[in-house]
């Protein structure tokens, strides 16, 4: 074993992601574009994880040389991949913080259809969390406040064209009320 594989290492998250009960992937991130370059890699090996993982009752699994922590929600599966050196807890603590702050947005309905409708939150969540593989935040109230992500309000790609197009009216008027101010004073002088 090389000494460089035992150094410490703030890339923790080789990859996250969530399939349904059959092994479909619903989403995916994966940190280290070496490990798995191609989606046909990806699919593999999450084919290769949920066939491992989908019927036990552990929370731990390792395969292909990955550490990997899993947890499972009505019709869900929630995977949180890291190296073979790398630290269990660790990964846990990123897996139930995903679990805990998706629970919250989703009002404790953690099913296919509600993570469908709100994918984009899923991934403010995930990013919120880890960024480049590197963990950020692994308290759930944390996250939720920083994603801010309110599920009776518009989604959030709505809310966000709705504050987009209402800055540029605002700059608009703005721009042409400074315009009738310079035309006014051009021919008053």
């Amino acid at each position: 074993m090389d000494f460089m594989a035992l150094e410490p290492s703030l890339y923790t998250v080789k990859s996250v992601f969530i399939l349904d009960n059959d092994g479909n992937r619903l989403f995916s991130k994966y940190y280290d574009t070496e490990l798995y370059p191609s989606m046909k890699e990806q699919k593999n090996f999450e084919s290769n994880v949920f066939n491992k993982t989908h019927k036990a009752d552990n929370e731990i699994a390792f395969l292909e040389g990955m550490t990997i922590v899993y947890k499972s929600s009505i019709d869900l599966f929630f995977y949180v991949v890291g190296s073979a050196q790398e630290n269990e807890l660790m990964l846990m603590l990123v897996l139930n913080c995903l679990f805990d702050s998706l629970s919250q947005i989703l009002r404790k309905n953690v099913e296919k259809r509600c993570l469908l409708e709100n994918l984009d939150g899923v991934f403010l969540v995930v990013d919120e969390i880890i960024d480049g593989g590197v963990i950020l935040e692994s308290d759930p109230q944390q996250v939720i406040q920083k994603v801010n992500y309110k599920v009776d309000e518009n989604p959030l790609s709505e809310q966000s064209v709705a504050q987009h197009i209402s800055q540029k009216l605002a700059m608009t008027s703005t721009v042409l009320q400074s315009a009738k101010e310079q035309i006014k004073w051009s021919i008053l002088k």
